[in-house]
């Protein structure tokens, strides 16, 4: 399907719309690019169930922003499965539910943001089932009224993902402002959009700057995908191990240091990749000021109220599949850790740059719709 407007143009490989996540209604799947072995490999993820949507989010097959396109996706499969399934109404409306809880839950650090989207969708399901019920009076055949509602979830989350890129290319306007002719920018992770907008915002003005990216264990995100993006992007990208940081902050003279976050807090907190915390500390103790970068979290009013993910720790004994440590060792891998405000130079928005102290006032314009 064409769809206009889009907001990818110029971007990576992997930050193509049919490469995040992509319902075929032809087929009835989910397509996902399988980030867990992008670039050695490009390989899709078939989906052929919600449920193996969600498990495929659980799985890191698509992580950063990823999940949040797919879980559109997957409600829009939800709404195919639930008319192939003949369900009634009602059947439909607690299939949907169900659906939308194994989407939004798949992973709990993002519950919240998963349930915005998970939410429009079924919005879109119960207005598409109105609109059924209305038109089956005038003899429309009920099931092609009702085919056209996963149509419908389908083009809204194409539209939610224009409305994200379009978005993060105004954060990213004002993140390059910070970044000086020539400036050296050290990333954590992979930050998805922000990462493709800022080096298009870059590339459009000109601007001369290099980029090194902590690879980001276990799944070394930032060695495979955060620079594999700056490459495919046109600048040029160093890739240093996790505990090369603070030789690299001091030997090559970082001048950013720059996050995503997959929370940002009200009371200044951010939550994000385990180890930003750590490349905060450095940061500061070198004078290298840290941007994160993003929509505050209107819901999240307190770090009190995060739950942080923990991981299989298998995943922290092996490499890509073999192992590498002693049968009988234990790990321990949390998936994200809290950054407190005071090492957070500034919170940069679409709507300008906060530090983490007033990043409340960003709903002084109204609200955050991001997702």
């Amino acid at each position: 399907m064409n769809i206009e407007n889009r907001r990818d143009e110029g971007l990576a490989f992997l930050l193509r719309y049919e490469n995040v996540a992509w319902y075929d209604s032809d087929e009835n799947t989910v397509k996902i690019l399988d980030r867990r072995v992008y670039p050695r490999e490009v390989r899709f993820e078939v989906c052929r169930t919600h449920r193996d949507v969600a498990a495929a989010i659980k799985e890191m097959v698509t992580q950063s922003a990823g999940p949040y396109t797919a879980a559109g996706m997957g409600m829009a499969l939800a709404a195919r499965e639930a008319m192939d399934r003949g369900l009634n109404v009602e059947e439909g409306r607690r299939y949907m539910r169900a659906a939308a809880d194994a989407l939004s839950t798949a992973r709990p650090t993002t519950e919240n943001r998963m349930r915005h989207i998970t939410g429009s969708c079924l919005a879109i399901w119960e207005k598409g089932i109105q609109e059924n019920q209305q038109t089956s009076h005038h003899s429309v055949d009920q099931q092609t009224s009702n085919h056209s509602v996963d149509q419908h979830i389908f083009l809204h989350t194409v539209e939610s993902l224009n409305r994200r890129y379009e978005k993060m290319e105004r954060v990213a306007e004002h993140l390059v402002d910070r970044f000086p002719e020539g400036g050296r920018i050290m990333t954590q992770c992979f930050g998805e959009t922000i990462v493709g907008m800022m080096v298009r915002v870059a590339k459009k003005r000109g601007k001369s700057l290099s980029f090194y990216c902590p690879e980001t264990r276990p799944y070394l995100q930032g060695a495979r995908l955060t620079a594999s993006v700056i490459k495919d992007q046109g600048y040029p990208v160093t890739v240093i191990t996790d505990n090369m940081m603070a030789a690299t902050l001091r030997d090559k003279g970082i001048d950013v240091f720059t996050s995503a976050a997959d929370g940002i807090y009200l009371d200044g907190h951010v939550v994000n990749k385990v180890g930003t915390l750590q490349m905060a500390i450095l940061a500061k103790y070198f004078g290298t000021p840290y941007f994160v970068t993003g929509i505050p979290d209107q819901d999240k009013t307190s770090i009190d109220d995060v739950v942080i993910e923990e991981r299989d720790p298998g995943e922290v004994l092996e490499f890509w599949g073999m192992r590498t440590a002693m049968e009988g060792v234990q790990a321990y891998y949390p998936a994200f850790d809290i950054t407190p405000p005071h090492l957070v130079s500034a919170v940069v928005t679409d709507r300008g740059v906060y530090t983490p102290y007033n990043v409340k006032d960003y709903f002084q314009e109204g609200n955050g719709d991001f997702y």
